[in-house]
């Protein structure tokens, strides 16, 4: 069997490209999915294509073959923290192992912009996202951001100085 994570190619691109903005899109409309969001209700966070681009972030983009088939990015929390956001991976291509092969890709980004911390939301109707953070060794901390307070949100960190994994 062929090591499918392996044949991810990760490449820096803008949240709100021609390539990004059709994964962005597509992550959205699952969440909204997921969390049983009537699709003609605007829902919005306070994340901006910027937030995930230089001097403080980035956005990925990753290749299977010649197909954009999952992203993420980082935005600055504090001057120490990135924070994970846009995590995503189309679904004909989970279980290839992309999104640990991007998560760890944006920690080694994260690190090129000199956070030593990692945080991130997610919630509990993305039981494949929470193992994967686990598994990775993020820790459940105190809840933050825009969705701070929300019954079915879950908040983590690690620290990328002395990571566990």
């Amino acid at each position: 069997m062929t090591d499918l994570a392996a044949v991810l190619r990760i490449v820096e691109e803008r949240a709100d490209s021609e390539v990004g903005g059709p994964l962005v899109s597509a992550q959205w409309q699952e969440l909204m999915v997921r969390y049983g969001v009537p699709a003609d209700r605007d829902v919005s966070d306070d994340l901006e294509a910027v937030h995930l681009a230089p001097p403080g972030g980035v956005f990925l983009v990753g290749w299977a073959a010649d197909e954009p088939v999952a992203c993420g990015g980082v935005r600055r929390h504090d001057d120490t923290t990135g924070e994970v956001k846009r995590m995503y991976v189309a679904p004909e291509h989970r279980g290839n192992g992309h999104a640990r092969t991007m998560l760890r890709a944006l920690e080694e980004r994260a690190r090129a912009l000199g956070y030593s911390h990692m945080v991130l939301e997610t919630g509990t109707r993305q039981p494949e996202a929470i193992a994967l953070y686990e598994s990775e060794g993020y820790v459940r901390i105190e809840s933050y951001g825009f969705y701070a307070g929300a019954s079915d949100e879950r908040c983590y960190g690690k620290d990328l100085a002395h990571p566990t994994r």
